[in-house]
């Protein structure tokens, strides 16, 4: 139905507007909070490094200025004089360190051999090997380094600081942990957060991952899922960006933005001590893209209850003149030709109302003129079918009756005998005229139906058991007979005389057609509304030509034909708002075919 695609039309057109607009902002929406949150994380970078640079100034400061205090100064000089006795300098790293709150603090000699350290004072004796060169060290201001502890490992922030007072300088190393304290310090926007994972070991493990949002959420937040995250930047030393899904809720997704921190040294010889992870939470972007999605289902909706309105007004406005115009053709089709169609408007469809119209008064008049032009050829092909059966009995009457007058005139005596014979040609012309005239009138009174209804099947059989007792008389060619009968088929309106005289007008010239025997089928179906009857014979067949005549009156192929047979059977079928048609080809049968519509509201009527 045209309303049925107007509908979709208008609501496939609305739901792809919007699903192209919720789409279209998706996308602009997900590309302004990667670019957000790529601007967060570069700023959050740079904070941590200027804050790295500058707790590094801090500790390198401190650091020089206790490899300038007087004290460190006299344990170089005392130390170059003797070697060996660096005992009286243990506690010194210690005391020192509290006093400046480094959390690391070691004194060092120049061949590496720890005098004093605060963070480990059994270390004392022991070389350090940790930092290489202390001379480069000390020139290079902070770095990052891992500091073996008494209970473990701590990252810490190292600067080196040198007393030369002698040939042999002492060198102090100090430093602060690199800690939650150090996180907490930064400061972060809201939905981002700093974590720090220390590279110990070769596997991942919970215990290095530095939370400054303390233990309740990472009890909340399982760091597993952090994993392939550090694993990636493990192998590859490079900074790397993935999606960690918390849970099955998506609001609490987060991006994560992997930076390796390095430790000192040169090129590739760099160790990986930490990782540093700036998470950026989706909640936003998640809440933003559901009302989005809330918004898209909400407008959609009502864009679509739009269409249906819409489009419902405009079927009916475009529609309802169609279905006049259609109704309007059903009634041309059934033969009333004055139906009109209201002209509603100036617009295509009231023109198309007007052209139709105008189209039916057309068809109106050339109607009269061709009924007209119909009845003129129609009197005067009777004329010449008339005058062309009366001139061959007439023609023998004038001979008969001038023979008469020829032998009166001529042989008196013979007369009498030739007057007998006269007589009987006579009679035998004049009743050749009886039947052409009383062929004439029973095709000049076919009756009109009377329409009942009629089961077509056993109107069927019954002409099949009038033809089945010719059959079986003796000396007749064997002619099968078939039947293919639709068993479901509804009874129609019909005459049940005219149809029963027309299919066995069909049924005896199939017979006539098959002289030397042959298979008779006659099938009835439903199609399209309309019953059909086919009646085939597998007799001589007939050209293409002889198709084209054979319903015309008078016109036979038969030698005792009178031509009226095929005739009376299309106007029967005709009466009944049906039609036949033929399809035969020569040698290969010929196939009548019989539509007729149910009529049922006319067996009603009748009825």
């Amino acid at each position: 139905m045209f309303r049925r695609k107007l509908l979709s039309v208008f609501a496939l057109t609305v739901f792809l507007s919007v699903a192209a607009v919720a789409w279209l902002v998706s996308a602009v929406t997900r590309r302004a909070f990667d670019r957000s949150e790529n601007e967060r994380t570069a700023a959050l970078v740079t904070q941590f490094r200027r804050e790295f640079n500058r707790q590094g100034d801090v500790v390198a400061r401190q650091v020089e200025a206790i490899a300038a205090a007087e004290g460190v100064k006299r344990m170089a000089t005392a130390l170059n004089r003797t070697p060996s006795d660096s005992g009286p300098y243990f506690e010194l790293a210690k005391a020192t360190a509290d006093n400046t709150q480094l959390d690391f603090l070691e004194f060092v000699e120049s061949n590496g051999t720890i005098i004093s350290s605060a963070q480990w004072p059994a270390k004392f004796g022991y070389p350090e090997s940790s930092v290489g060169s202390f001379a480069d060290a000390a020139d290079h201001g902070a770095f990052l380094k891992q500091e073996e502890l008494q209970d473990g490992t701590a990252l810490g922030l190292f600067a080196v600081g040198a007393t030369r007072v002698g040939e042999r300088p002492v060198y102090a190393i100090g430093g602060r942990r690199l800690d939650r304290t150090f996180l907490s310090a930064l400061d972060l926007p809201e939905g981002t957060r700093a974590l720090l994972y220390q590279n110990r070991g070769d596997r991942f493990s919970t215990e290095f991952l530095l939370d400054p949002s303390g233990p309740s959420q990472e009890k909340v937040r399982p760091a597993e899922k952090l994993e392939p995250l550090v694993n990636a930047v493990r192998r590859s030393d490079q900074e790397t960006t993935a999606l960690v899904r918390w849970s099955g809720n998506e609001s609490e997704d987060e991006v994560f933005h992997a930076i390796p921190l390095l430790g000192a040294g040169t090129g590739k010889d760099r160790p990986l001590l930490a990782i540093l992870l700036i998470g950026n939470s989706r909640r936003t972007y998640v809440d933003l893209m559901r009302r989005i999605g809330s918004a898209a289902l909400i407008v959609g909706s009502g864009g679509i209850l739009v269409a249906i309105l819409v489009s419902s007004w405009a079927a009916a406005r475009v529609t309802r003149p169609v279905e006049q115009l259609a109704n309007a053709a059903r009634e041309v089709a059934a033969g009333n030709w004055n139906v009109r169609v209201d002209v509603l408007g100036a617009d295509e469809l009231g023109q198309l109302a007007d052209s139709f119209n105008r189209m039916t008064t057309e068809l109106l008049g050339q109607k009269e003129r061709l009924v007209q032009a119909e009845r003129v050829a129609a009197w005067r092909e009777l004329a010449r079918r008339l005058a062309h059966e009366l001139k061959n009995p007439l023609f023998p009457l004038q001979l008969t009756v001038e023979n008469l007058v020829r032998a009166r005139q001529q042989n008196p005596e013979q007369f009498d005998e030739v007057f007998r014979e006269s007589s009987r040609t006579l009679l035998a012309e004049i009743s050749t005229l009886k039947g052409i005239i009383e062929r004439f009138s029973e095709f000049s009174k076919m009756p009109q139906p009377q329409f009942q209804r009629v089961q077509v099947n056993e109107l069927i059989l019954g002409v099949m058991q009038l033809f089945q007792a010719q059959l079986e008389a003796p000396g007749r060619v064997k002619i099968k007979c078939e039947l293919q009968l639709d068993p479901h088929l509804e009874p129609v309106g019909a005459d049940a005389d005219l149809l029963h005289r027309a299919i066995l007008n069909l049924v005896l010239n199939a017979q006539d057609a098959m002289p030397r025997g042959g298979t008779l089928t006659l099938r009835t179906r439903n199609e399209d509304g309309n019953v059909i009857i086919e009646v085939t014979d597998t007799g001589s067949g007939l050209t293409r030509e002889e198709c084209a005549r054979i319903f015309t009156p008078y016109y036979t192929s038969k030698k005792q034909g009178t031509g009226l047979g095929l005739a009376i059977v299309q106007s029967v079928i005709s009466d009944h708002g049906g039609r036949i048609r033929v399809h035969s080809e020569p040698e290969r049968g010929t196939t009548f075919v019989i539509e007729l519509p149910w009529n049922t509201d006319r067996a009603r009527k009748s009825g």
